[in-house]
């Protein structure tokens, strides 16, 4: 069963549950509705909030790379440094978005992670919308290596652009959902953790 905002009640479900028996195509509309879309601005804050946790996840990963491969200069096994962090940040979001939907920064802005039609997300399609999440910096990556750009600014500038020129597309989306989740077939959603009763 799709699961329900919790501040709905018994209300929601039961209008659910008459739906699904009477229009299966209904009860997706139901479910939709009460799985609201988080505005633009506050899934970017959450954006931005898992950029800074994930500093301390990748500056981990560096450090036990380093270790187990014996690394001594900071240049030597730049690929597969890349390869290995690329990794772990592949195991921490299919682990966190697969059991309970939500990342830290997630729970903290109140977005949840969820297939279209308001289901847990597989670790397979979790595995996916990673994959698919590097759409969000790949064409700037791409365009800065084509045009030989090796300035920081440089590239930090092109990024910057191209983060807010993705998260612009989600204005062409029904539901204001980011490229990659439309692809993948998942949608971010407010989600408040039930109070105690």
């Amino acid at each position: 069963l799709i699961p329900f905002h919790e501040h709905g009640g018994r209300d929601e479900a039961a209008e659910f549950a008459v739906a699904q028996v009477a229009d299966p195509e209904r009860a997706v509309e139901v479910a939709h509705s009460q799985h609201r879309t988080p505005g633009v601005a506050r899934r970017m804050a959450a954006f931005l909030y898992e950029g800074v946790l994930l500093f301390g996840v990748v500056f981990v990963a560096g450090y036990l790379y380093s270790t187990l491969t014996q690394q001594k200069h900071a240049l030597e096994g730049q690929t597969g440094l890349q390869l290995f962090v690329f990794a772990v940040l592949a195991a921490y979001f299919v682990t966190f978005w697969s059991r309970g939907g939500q990342t830290v920064a997630m729970r903290a802005w109140h977005v949840r992670l969820v297939t279209a039609d308001g289901t847990p997300v597989t670790p397979l399609r979790a595995l996916a919308r990673y994959l698919l999440a590097w759409l969000w910096f790949a064409p700037a990556l791409i365009a800065a290596r084509t045009a030989g750009l090796h300035s920081a600014a440089q590239i930090f500038t092109l990024l910057f652009v191209g983060v807010i020129a993705y998260a612009l597309l989600a204005f062409l989306h029904p539901q204001r959902q980011f490229l990659h989740d439309a692809l993948c077939g998942t949608r971010l959603v407010t989600w408040r953790a039930k109070s105690p009763q």
